[in-house]
């Protein structure tokens, strides 16, 4: 199988981002919305100033969001991608686009109506993440879903000329599993951390397993 995208997203301090820019994931995220990983536009800008990311993207991630929030992370950060992890409409979506010109990621959660959800947002985003739905909290749950929905995911995202990423849950424990689906693309962060922090050697296993199944051969 083709190597799947990597995203390390929940950087909170500059030593994670030290840490993951020189990982080998392609998308680094930042949350901007109500969580216990939330960051400062204007802090992570200092950040960015010690840090090379330009082999990277980057990745910011809403719920549901104010035209000034977007417009304060907007103005601050060389932003990459916006990812929605709200209740965000397609009309909403639209006016954002046209707004800024950016590329957009919406996040839906597994159910049994998740297909029905990506069709009514395929025309709009240019790629979506699949995270596991729990009461009360819209992603960063560290709690995997049923995974042998993911195919269906994927078929998806290809027939639509989608990005697809699997989030909710993935560690190094777990992520052989995940990888026997053949995902585009794998969100990690809780799965990535010790102590609130991001961690090298974790980085360094899950890249390790992600390695051993990709298929060099053309």
């Amino acid at each position: 199988m083709p190597k799947p995208l990597l995203k390390f997203c929940g950087i909170r301090s500059l030593d994670d981002l030290k840490i993951v820019s020189s990982s080998q994931a392609e998308y680094i995220g930042l949350i901007f919305a109500e969580s216990k990983r939330r960051v400062d536009p204007k802090i992570v800008k200092t950040w960015l100033k010690e840090v090379d990311i330009t082999a990277k993207k980057l990745v910011a991630v809403f719920v549901n969001p104010t035209a000034n929030e977007l417009a304060d992370v907007l103005t601050n950060l060389p932003i990459d991608v916006i990812q929605f992890h709200g209740n965000e409409s397609y009309e909403d979506i639209k006016k954002v686009k046209e707004t800024f010109a950016v590329t957009v990621w919406k996040a839906l959660h597994h159910h049994s109506k998740t297909i029905e959800e990506m069709h009514s947002f395929k025309n709009i985003v240019d790629g979506f993440v699949i995270d596991s739905r729990m009461k009360g909290q819209w992603g960063g749950t560290g709690v995997s879903f049923d995974w042998s929905a993911v195919p269906h995911y994927i078929k998806f995202s290809r027939d639509t000329s989608k990005l697809c990423f699997i989030a909710g849950g993935v560690n190094e424990s777990n992520i052989g599993k995940l990888l026997t689906y053949h995902p585009q693309g794998i969100d990690l962060s809780s799965g990535i951390e010790v102590d609130n922090k991001k961690s090298k050697d974790k980085i360094e296993r899950i890249e390790e397993r992600v390695l051993q199944n990709v298929n060099i051969s053309r």
